[in-house]
């Protein structure tokens, strides 16, 4: 099979971690090929009005050298003042055209195995790529989740958070929002803000708030509640925000536990205030079925004795997270997603972050099964970025 060109990566997604780890191997020297707009997931399926959870210390992409993090380019944002989502997209796209010469708006259809290099990567413009080596940095949006009982429903009635970039298009609308952390909260809140009526069911039997944190914190805090990190304060928490790498070397059994008690379902807390009575909160609700019922959805929920509560209302937004799922990674053919060995639908990783095929690495929220809660966040892009450079260029020569 004749290929258009060759490189020694190619990178799919254009995100944090992709930007981050083309910014480690390209200073190393090699011939990489990142493919995607910078920072388009985030502008495109990240609703208007958005902050950021994270802190301005845990926002910084990686980069082999200093002067490149986000509070680089935002030197005076302070510890608790919260991040917009239109900042951190100026600043992802600040990096890429700084650090990353070239990224290419294009969208990868398949990566194969097969010819001399390894890999085939075929773009959308037509392109065959061949390499030794693919890097899946795609993010979060391919594994989106949306629960059993609403899965079945048209995507007029039901659809994903991240599916809405403007919320205007339901004022004057019923929307039920279902879940209970800061993404359920924030959608609830900006729905209210562009005149919907949102009604959050949620399982938990509270609303839980992340706390104000501490611009400056006492030594005894410091010894009590334990160092600060990019997941937040606390011993454990420190060691899964900084050293991802040890986490994989823990029972697998304690990594699912690690990733799914470690920041679990909360609203910043400078969101609280704006949760107001323009939002109904049922919470303690399980969710039943859901149908179709006069142009609208009606959904069915228990509490923890078994009463029912059916609400109606004309859309259904599911708020309910992430779930990695390497049969969803379309871009890998079918043959490909067959060789890569998995555990609960996540691909197995080294220590390297390379899959159970030579040559395929993933970074990014399919590696927090392998090295934990970091993953799912912008913190982890520099740790997954050094690791998966620095194999790449012990273990694959460059194409010349």
């Amino acid at each position: 099979m004749m290929n258009d060109s060759a490189c020694d990566v190619v990178i799919a997604g254009a995100g944090p971690y992709g930007l981050s780890t083309a910014a480690h191997l390209q200073n190393l020297g090699l011939d990489v090929r990142i493919i995607g707009k910078p920072m388009r997931f985030w502008d495109e399926n990240m609703p208007l009005g958005m902050f950021l959870k994270s802190e301005p210390f845990a926002s910084n992409l990686g980069a082999p050298h200093r002067g490149m993090g986000f509070t680089d380019r935002h030197p005076d944002w302070r510890v608790g003042e919260p991040i917009p989502l239109e900042t951190f997209i100026e600043y992802g796209r600040w990096f890429a055209s700084v650090v990353i010469p070239g990224t290419e708006d294009a969208e990868i259809l398949n990566v194969e195995r097969g010819g001399a290099s390894g890999y085939v990567v075929t773009l959308s413009t037509g392109e065959t790529i061949a390499t030794r080596t693919v890097v899946v940095a795609v993010g979060v949006g391919p594994f989106a989740h949306i629960p059993d009982e609403l899965a079945g429903l048209p995507s007029w009635l039901v659809s994903h958070s991240t599916a809405h970039r403007d919320f205007g298009l339901f004022a004057g609308q019923e929307v039920a929002v279902v879940g209970a952390g800061q993404s359920a909260l924030e959608t609830a809140v900006l729905l209210a803000d562009a005149g919907a009526y949102p009604h959050v069911l949620a399982r938990r039997r509270e609303i839980d708030w992340n706390a104000v944190p501490e611009r400056t914190r006492s030594l005894r805090t410091k010894l009590v509640g334990g160092p600060r990190s990019g997941l937040g304060a606390g011993y454990r928490t420190w060691v899964w925000a900084e050293h991802p790498g040890l986490v994989r070397y823990l029972p697998e059994g304690t990594r699912q536990r690690i990733v799914k008690e470690t920041l679990p379902p909360a609203g910043a807390w400078w969101l609280r205030d704006r949760l107001d009575r323009r939002v109904r909160l049922s919470t303690g609700r399980f969710l039943g079925k859901a149908v179709e019922q006069d142009g609208g959805v009606a959904v069915t929920t228990t509490d923890r004795t078994g009463r029912r509560l059916v609400t109606e209302a004309d859309h259904v937004i599911a708020a309910t997270g992430f779930v990695p799922d390497i049969d969803r990674l379309t871009l890998l053919s079918s043959d490909l997603r067959r060789r890569v060995a998995t555990r609960y639908g996540a691909p197995v990783l080294s220590r390297d972050f390379e899959a159970s095929t030579p040559g395929l690495y993933f970074a990014g929220l399919a590696a927090a099964a392998t090295f934990g809660p970091v993953m799912r966040f912008v913190h982890g892009a520099d740790f997954a970025a050094r690791r998966i450079a620095h194999h790449i260029i012990r273990s694959t020569p460059a194409m010349r």
